[in-house]
C-alpha cells in the first residue's frame, strides 16, 4: 500500500477500511469548517458511507489513476490529499486537500504538496499539476500560491456548493517550473514503503 514519509511530522498514506471510523471522525468534527468548500461532507453521516467509497480510492492507486489518502501530523489524521484523473497521454493531474480546523497554521498541507510534487515530477514524470480552489477560500488558494503555482484565471461560478455558485480559481504548475525553482524554504526527506 501507498505509504509516503514528508518529513518527521508528516506522513501521507492510503487509507483502509479499518480506518474508516477515524476518518468519519475527522469529518464529523470538522463538519462546519469543510462544509463551506466541500459538497460532499453532508453525505458522510457515518462511517458506513466510507465503506463504498475506500474501495474505489485503492483501486484508483492499483490502476495509476490517482489517489485520495490520509495525512497524518505526529500520528494523528488530519486531513486528505489526492490525486485526481491521471492523464497519462498529456501527462497531467489536478490536486486536492483539506485539512481538519485545529491542524491549519503549521504549513502541514504546504509540506504535502511538496513533497508530492517532487515525487509525481521526478518519478511519475508528470508534466503539468492543476489545483482549484474556491475563489473565497484564501487558506487553500495560499498553498499554491505559496509554491509557485500560476494563476491561470477564474472559472466564474464554476461549482455549485449546497445552495450557491462558487468561482474557482485554476493554479497550474509545470515539471519544469517545479524541478528548476530554488526549493530552500521547502526542505524535506522523503522516505518511501
Amino acid at each position: 500500500m501507498f505509504s509516503f514519509k514528508v518529513d518527521e511530522e508528516i506522513s501521507i498514506e492510503l487509507l483502509q477500511q479499518h480506518q474508516k471510523e477515524e476518518l468519519f471522525e475527522l469529518v464529523d468534527e470538522n463538519r462546519d469548517h469543510l462544509r463551506k468548500w466541500l459538497l460532499w461532507v453532508d453525505k458522510r453521516k457515518s462511517s458506513e458511507d466510507f465503506v463504498p467509497i475506500i474501495p474505489m480510492w485503492i483501486h484508483n492507486y492499483a490502476d495509476h489513476n490517482g489517489f485520495d489518502a490520509g495525512i497524518r501530523f505526529n500520528g494523528e489524521l488530519v486531513g486528505m490529499i489526492g490525486l485526481h484523473y491521471i492523464d497519462w497521454k498529456n501527462s497531467t493531474t489536478s490536486m486536492g486537500y483539506f485539512l481538519s480546523e485545529k491542524a491549519q497554521g503549521k504549513g502541514i498541507i504546504t509540506r504535502a504538496v511538496a513533497a508530492l510534487l517532487d515525487y509525481i515530477f521526478e518519478t511519475w514524470k508528470i508534466n503539468r499539476v492543476e489545483i482549484q480552489c474556491a475563489a473565497g477560500n484564501d487558506k487553500s488558494m495560499a498553498i499554491p500560491e505559496r509554491l509557485g503555482f500560476v494563476n491561470e484565471g477564474v472559472k466564474r461560478e464554476g461549482q455549485w456548493l449546497y445552495d450557491h455558485y462558487e468561482d474557482l480559481v485554476t493554479y497550474s504548475l509545470l515539471a519544469g517550473e517545479w524541478l528548476n525553482r530554488n526549493r530552500v524554504n521547502l526542505k524535506s526527506s522523503h522516505q518511501f514503503n
